[in-house]
């Protein structure tokens, strides 16, 4: 991927002292880290739809499903200067290339999940913020998480993966699309998809096997859509293990017996979560060079997001 990937994020979490109170809340792991292979493209709807640094802190109140942005001390309602910025920075960002956003959990403007909603002075955890529920709304397909939730080492990877799986998608739309570069695409992402849904990959198998019988854009937005709401879905232990066995099953002329075992040993502790993925995956990636394996060696599954990221490496 020769040009940087785009990821909204929210602007505080780069250390850009945009809160309430005149702070930040950077977070090394992104800035330091994913910032190593994303381009971030910072966003406060706060500071965004002209409000003060520092201002009064605010929260939501009443309907869940439409709740009110309202100061928490005096009460000012601001929920129609908010929805005014969150229409036109939406519209924004559908030309910023964007292959995934970042949120700052709890806040009443960017969080995503689990948001304070507050009725006659009690608060649930049931809303999302202004712009987050905005964004959700406009771009259903971005791969999209809260800061907070990357801790989380199963959603950390998830969320990044999609992040990849969508560039690919969109390098792939972006150089003369085709049916026959569908189908590369496709068998390209076999052994992703079979990791993270089985009967997602069947079903896009079929979509694929039809293609002649659509126009080329409607299958086109057919494929994004199922291809990219199957990778939303976790890879679990159990599919990683049948994806392994299923690539095992390539080498079966030419391991011997010891290292048949061995492999199974591998994949057997992997499953028994005494093994990180990364070393079945590695023993299995020896032997695809190996035997020049060409087929294998063509599966984004072996490499669907930078190495140093170590993404593979949690048991």
């Amino acid at each position: 991927m020769t040009q940087p990937i785009m990821v909204g994020i929210s602007a505080c979490l780069l250390g850009e002292p945009v809160r309430c109170d005149g702070g930040h809340k950077r977070d090394r792991y992104i800035t330091d880290t994913l910032g190593e292979y994303f381009s971030f493209v910072p966003v406060c709807p706060e500071v965004g739809c002209g409000l003060p640094i520092p201002r009064e802190a605010m929260r939501l109140e009443g309907d869940p499903a439409a709740p009110r942005l309202v100061t928490r001390r005096t009460h000012i309602d601001l929920t129609e200067q908010m929805l005014v910025f969150c229409a036109a920075k939406v519209d924004e960002l559908e030309h910023a290339g964007l292959c995934g956003f970042i949120f700052k959990k709890d806040s009443p403007s960017s969080g995503l999940f689990r948001v304070k909603v507050y009725n006659n002075g009690q608060a649930q955890k049931n809303g999302s913020g202004l712009f987050a529920a905005a964004m959700a709304r406009r771009f259903p397909l971005l791969p999209m998480e809260e800061e907070g939730r990357l801790n989380d080492p199963d959603i950390r990877e998830n969320f990044i993966e999609r992040i990849f799986s969508y560039r690919r998608w969109k390098d792939f739309l972006a150089a003369a699309p085709s049916v026959g570069r569908l189908v590369q695409f496709h068998t390209a992402h076999k052994l992703l998809m079979m990791a993270h849904s089985p009967v997602a990959y069947r079903e896009l198998g079929v979509l694929v096997a039809h293609a002649s019988e659509l126009p080329l854009a409607d299958l086109l937005r057919s494929y994004e859509t199922h291809f990219m709401k199957a990778v939303a879905l976790h890879a679990t232990v159990k599919k990683n293990t049948n994806v392994l066995q299923h690539i095992m099953g390539y080498f079966k002329q030419q391991l011997s017996a010891d290292e048949k075992v061995e492999l199974l040993e591998v994949i057997g502790r992997y499953h028994d979560h005494l093994l990180p993925l990364i070393v079945p995956m590695t023993l299995l990636s020896h032997y695809i060079n190996k035997y020049d394996q060409q087929y294998l060696k063509g599966q984004v599954y072996l490499n669907p997001h930078p190495f140093h990221l170590m993404l593979r490496n949690h048991v």
